[in-house]
């Protein structure tokens, strides 16, 4: 039975899988310097390297050399750790890997997230800049010809509730990167997005589940649904207020050998342990390792240096493979409609920008802020990449549809930090009285934060 769980992979798989990792990195790697020197978002430049090597353009352009320098093909990647495929399995294990190193770096920077100073302004936020979209875009739904964008499954409210969720959500791991390469992950405008971001994201991951739950039998399992969602926000309460209270007196105490002796390791066997226990009580991972971080940011003192350490590398290797693997998992080459993108992209981002400006003023915040808060809570990336695969997979809409929500995850992900990046270049603060960061630097140069790139 071991032997044959732990198979060992022939020297010719793990060639190519290296060969295949060395050009995924590398391009990352390069196109997000380049991206950086033309001033726009690091994150899109690492995105675009995954999209030239994968189907879309080299596999589309030249498929044989294509399937000779990269035989690792889309379908297996799709399918994640449950392929077949050990190249597969190995490059979803990264790809996820990667995601909660993101997060767990994200929850670490960000210090006194919900705490009293914001909880006003992030109600607010929350309230109007989610609520407002998704519920507009679920009366609006009722007007447009959903046969234009439903899938197989022909199931018209769950198809009704994943296109609410597309206009109201925002992306917490692309939003954190652009914060984290604008070096201002530790401010309170990022406290401010994040804290919307991850209230959010519990909302409207529970209404996807309940999409898919609907799109797959028709009937909602009432009472798995609700006790799911009650599991989730029992955890991350718990995670939030009371974990980094119990993970300090164990990081302080005299029988914990590993934190002593080696932090880093400890560092990394607290981001598991919260992930373990969200997989076993089946919540999202995304939210275990930015609550990870968060509790581990409680014991700065003891362990900076080593938050630091796991940080720097997964910023160098693990976080630019995970979204050049995201552009590679994207095949554009499926029905592409312009007069699509550019609807619901207007229409979208027109609906998400004025709720969220209109909650930033409800808040307190000056037109200017607001514009600001508004921008980046726009930014739809990762989550808006992941409904889409979930809800083409389930069945709920067609490939045109897929592609779109594809596509506008990403451009409004680029203009998000395009325009962060714009008004840090002025010299202008992202919220007023608070001091303007990296006005003398280029978007993405090395940080003088905690956090190098």
């Amino acid at each position: 039975m071991i032997c044959a769980l732990f198979s060992p992979m022939s020297t010719s798989d793990f060639g190519s899988l290296t060969v295949f990792l060395f050009l995924l990195l590398a391009a990352a790697r390069v196109l997000g310097y380049v991206f950086t020197r033309l001033r726009q978002p690091k994150v899109i430049g690492e995105i675009l390297a995954g999209v030239l090597l994968g189907p879309s353009l080299l596999g589309r352009l030249a498929p044989t050399g294509w399937a000779a320098i990269l035989p690792l093909h889309h379908s297996s990647l799709s399918q994640g750790v449950g392929a077949s495929s050990q190249d597969g399995a190995v490059l979803s294990f990264l790809y996820n890997f990667g995601l909660l190193l993101l997060m767990f770096a994200s929850g670490a920077e960000t210090k006194g997230l919900f705490n009293r100073e914001d909880r006003r302004q992030v109600a607010w936020l929350g309230a109007l800049g989610t609520g407002m979209p998704f519920f507009a875009a679920l009366c609006a739904v009722w007007f447009i010809p959903l046969g234009l964008i439903a899938g197989p499954s022909r199931a018209r409210v769950p198809l009704m509730l994943v296109v609410s969720i597309a206009v109201a959500v925002t992306s917490i791991p692309v939003i954190s990167k652009i914060l984290h390469d604008l070096q201002i992950l530790h401010t309170r405008f990022a406290r401010l997005v994040l804290g919307v971001a991850v209230i959010e994201d519990i909302v409207l991951w529970a209404v996807l589940a309940v999409a898919t739950a609907l799109a797959a039998s028709g009937n909602v399992p009432n009472r798995m649904i609700a006790t799911h969602i009650g599991l989730t926000l029992v955890y991350f309460g718990f995670g939030l207020f009371a974990a980094p209270r119990l993970l300090a007196r164990l990081t302080r105490s005299r029988w914990n050998v590993l934190a002593a002796t080696s932090p880093i390791a400890y560092v990394v066997v607290v981001l598991l342990a919260y992930s373990a226990l969200a997989s076993i009580l089946d919540i999202s991972l995304v939210f275990a390792a930015f609550l990870a971080g968060y509790g581990v940011a409680a014991e700065r003192e003891l362990l900076e240096q080593a938050v630091n350490t796991v940080s720097e590398f997964s910023f160098a290797v693990f976080i630019p493979i995970y979204f050049a693997v995201v552009g590679y998992k994207l095949d554009l080459s499926r029905t592409f409609s312009l007069s699509m993108l550019v609807f619901f992209l207007l229409l979208s981002s027109m609906v998400k920008l004025a709720s969220a400006g209109l909650g930033a003023r409800m808040a307190g915040f000056g037109i200017g802020d607001s514009v600001n808060l508004a921008s980046a809570l726009n930014a739809r990336g990762g989550p808006g990449i992941v409904l889409a695969s979930v809800a083409f997979d389930a069945g709920i809409i067609n490939a045109t549809f897929y592609t779109t929500l594809v596509l506008v995850a990403i451009l409004t992900s680029q203009a998000a930090g395009a325009w962060l990046a714009y008004i840090l270049r002025t010299g202008r603060p992202l919220l007023s009285g608070e001091a303007a960061e990296s006005s003398a630097r280029g978007y993405g140069e090395t940080p003088a934060v905690s956090v190098p790139m």
